[in-house]
């Protein structure tokens, strides 16, 4: 009987440790989305590109962004068998012949589009701005939306296996000089500027752009190429959907809206992204974080890259920082010291090991939107159960967050990646000041509670208490 229980014991102190590894596995996955024979071909051309020219001004990004004239095959083979020089670039006229047969512009696949719903001087623009320069200046802010409107050519969708930009069913709005595709949370500020001009239907099709991702790749992606399918950016298509549905009242915009945002919910709440903390008073809260699916050089900018992991020695620091760099991107704040263990040094980048104040409030934000949103079409059980959830977040952010010394709420270091709870310590909280760290008060829980402090400090200055 001695032995028997002897070997129970064994056999559940085995379950548990198996058991612990597992979990311990599930929050240290390294994800990894796969790149395609086109990206990589492209980033060869990239490197030699840079070793052929080698100017001050070199942008890696317009050699991802060329679309092939003919097929990968053909293209390859043609590259294979331009002449090399001893250091292995290739003479200068001969680069230039090779791309010029081979490859379009960059930015070539997107053809100029002329917005139906501008107008030069919109009914309604502005109405609060009188003083005639200052309404002048507006006026060709207002302008350069003609500028920016495009539309992807329809040999992006008769042949996709030759181009980095993806086929979306809207006209786009693009930022411009070397940003030649949608990006996602640029699209709010877009969003919010073509509102003012009364460009109701454009903003439109930017959400209906970026829902067709949500569709094909299950998330927002950071940008509308090939390149870019490793990552998202701050969740603000629910502030986007809101800002138009306050503006215009479209309900159907809402309705058909409702399950891409679920869905993309799902994205920000998988185990890549979604941490537990316990806190001081030994409660569990669940926040997230910034996390890459992705461990190479960034295509876009793979000879920076590089070049700033030689200073790691082994294959598994270099995909970790690959890693960093890419979470970094996904954050939208690349680059800051914000994500470095050891500003500025540039290599301590461990944006993974951060949770942030601003992604939060933005999650916080997005379960507000949806619990609007399922409200308006009727869903209540789905109203209510995202009004819980952004509840237990506000909870959690003034838990891990807020520094009552400080008066505002500070990013969270973790001392590692890899726990299945994490102990929260007051040391981890990052003191420095970021604008960041005020994106809560954009919130309306916390936009109310900073009133409602302000309402009692000042009732009790006047009391004097």
């Amino acid at each position: 009987m001695a032995e028997y229980a002897q070997n129970y014991k064994v056999l559940i102190l085995t379950w548990l440790s198996l058991t612990l590894v597992t979990v311990t596995a599930s929050h240290c996955v390294m994800a990894v989305t796969p790149s395609t024979p086109l990206l990589s071909f492209l980033e060869r051309l990239q490197e030699t590109a840079f070793e052929t020219f080698a100017h001050s001004n070199f942008d890696p990004k317009t050699y991802v962004d060329m679309p092939l004239k003919s097929a990968l095959t053909v293209t390859e083979d043609a590259f294979q068998k331009l002449p090399r020089n001893a250091n292995g670039s290739v003479p200068v006229e001969d680069l230039k012949r090779f791309i010029e047969a081979y490859f379009e512009g960059a930015g070539d696949d997107l053809v100029y589009r002329d917005p139906q719903d501008f107008v030069p001087e919109p009914e309604g623009f502005l109405p609060k701005v009188n003083h005639p320069q200052v309404r002048a200046w507006a006026l060709q802010v207002h302008s350069l939306w003609k500028n920016l409107s495009r539309k992807i050519s329809g040999a992006v969708k008769a042949q996709p296996d030759l181009h980095t930009l993806l086929p979306l069913p809207g006209s786009v709005v693009i930022p411009g000089s070397r940003f030649r595709e949608v990006y996602y949370w640029d699209s709010y500020w877009v969003i919010r500027g073509l509102l003012a001009s009364k460009m109701h239907d454009t903003a439109k099709a930017i959400v209906t752009n970026l829902i067709s991702l949500i569709d094909k790749y299950g998330f927002v992606l950071n940008g509308a190429r090939a390149y870019y399918t490793n990552r998202s950016q701050p969740p603000l298509l629910s502030a986007m959907i809101y800002e138009i549905y306050n503006s215009t009242g479209d309900l159907e915009l809402v309705k058909r809206s409702l399950p891409a945002l679920l869905k993309e919910y799902e994205f920000w709440n998988s185990d890549i992204h979604k941490l537990t903390i316990l806190d001081d008073q030994g409660c569990t809260h669940t926040l997230n974080r910034y996390y890459a699916k992705w461990d190479k050089p960034r295509p876009e900018s793979s000879i920076m890259d590089k070049a700033s992991a030689s200073n790691f020695s082994s294959v598994s620091e270099k995909q970790q920082f690959y890693r960093e760099l890419a979470s970094a991107a996904e954050s939208g704040w690349d680059f800051s010291t914000r994500w470095m263990r050891n500003p500025p040094n540039f290599t301590t980048l461990a944006t993974t090991s951060v949770i942030p104040v601003d992604l939060n409030a933005f999650l916080l934000g997005m379960e507000l939107n949806i619990a609007l949103f399922a409200k308006v079409t009727g869903d209540n059980s789905t109203a209510e159960r995202f009004l819980e959830n952004s509840d237990l977040r506000k909870k959690a952010m003034d838990s891990i967050f807020w520094n009552a010394n400080k008066k505002q709420w500070l990013d969270y270091w973790l001392s590692s990646t890899c726990e299945e709870v994490h102990v929260w310590k007051n040391e981890h909280q990052n003191q420095n000041v970021f604008a960041s760290n005020f994106v809560p008060l954009w919130m309306k829980p916390f936009y109310s509670g900073m009133l409602d402090r302000y309402a009692i400090t000042s009732t009790l200055v006047a009391t004097g208490k």
